[in-house]
């Protein structure tokens, strides 16, 4: 195929098999088709119909904005809108996402799309971010992962860096591998660029022999505290909007009384 030429549907759906590791018999027996009748279709030998599309697609987990692409390339129109938050159409789902951040207060909690960018916060966020150095990286788009491991974002004050550097590069990696999305791609690269921090050495017997954390702290130097948080990702169940679909809510919660009452004492002074 010609570098220029655009790609058929056939070769995108085999690009999709591909990358989530399946052979076409696996494919055809999950998604209940012959394979001589996948083949063909990867082939271009037959044209598939619209629900064929949408029924490989499901199958093969295809994000809903790569739908819309396999739609195209197979002719037909896509079938899932891609609108504004502030669009009227999703006033029930943006209501939702204040209700939520707004909800988890005193603790820290934030909406963040598909690339990661910034798009809504809790009170709760912003004074965390006292310690930014780097006002470019507050400037919308604000991007979470580059403002979190930039040396000029929050890096200096994450007192586990190499921890939760380490988190946030697998989260991003997997994150690639299911979309395939070259933005994302760009971004991994930007991120592994920044300096890298020490991994502590560990110490003692006491230390080899104590149970590994559940979860992944951040731990945040804030003025002459320690804040220490775990956090849970929340998204939308079963979306038929692009939007909604790469929507997560990050929330974060304390890791110990201690960094519950300073969250607490912070939202009362505030």
């Amino acid at each position: 195929m010609n570098k220029h030429q655009q790609p058929t549907v056939g070769h995108l759906i085999r690009d999709w098999r591909q990358l989530r590791r399946l052979s076409q018999l696996d494919l055809a027996l999950e998604a209940e088709i012959s394979q001589k009748h996948l083949s063909f279709i990867e082939s271009g030998r037959s044209a598939p119909s619209r629900d064929m599309v949408l029924h490989l697609a499901e199958n093969l987990g295809v994000p809903l904005r790569e739908r819309n692409a396999l739609l195209l390339a197979a002719g037909y129109a896509p079938v899932y809108l891609e609108r504004s938050l502030e669009d009227p159409g999703l006033q029930a789902a943006r209501s939702a996402i204040d209700l939520l951040l707004k909800g988890h207060e005193p603790y820290p909690a934030l909406a963040v799309d598909r690339h990661w960018t910034l798009l809504a916060a809790n009170a709760a966020v912003a004074p965390l971010l006292a310690t930014v150095t780097e006002a470019e990286l507050l400037r919308p788009p604000v991007n979470v992962l580059r403002l979190s491991l930039h040396p000029g974002g929050l890096a200096p004050a994450i007192l586990n860096l190499a921890e939760w550097r380490g988190h946030l590069i697998a989260r991003l990696r997997q994150q690639i591998r299911a979309t395939a999305d070259p933005l994302l791609a760009e971004l991994l690269t930007e991120l592994l660029s920044y300096p890298t921090p020490a991994t502590p050495a560990r110490r003692g017997k006491a230390s080899e022999e104590s149970e590994p954390p559940v979860v992944v702290p951040l731990q945040l130097r804030f003025g002459d505290s320690v804040l220490s948080l775990i956090s849970a990702t929340t998204v939308f169940g079963t979306p038929v909007d692009v939007t909604l679909s790469e929507l997560a809510l990050e929330t974060f919660f304390p890791a110990d009384q201690a960094t519950a009452e300073a969250l607490r004492a912070m939202a009362g002074a505030g």
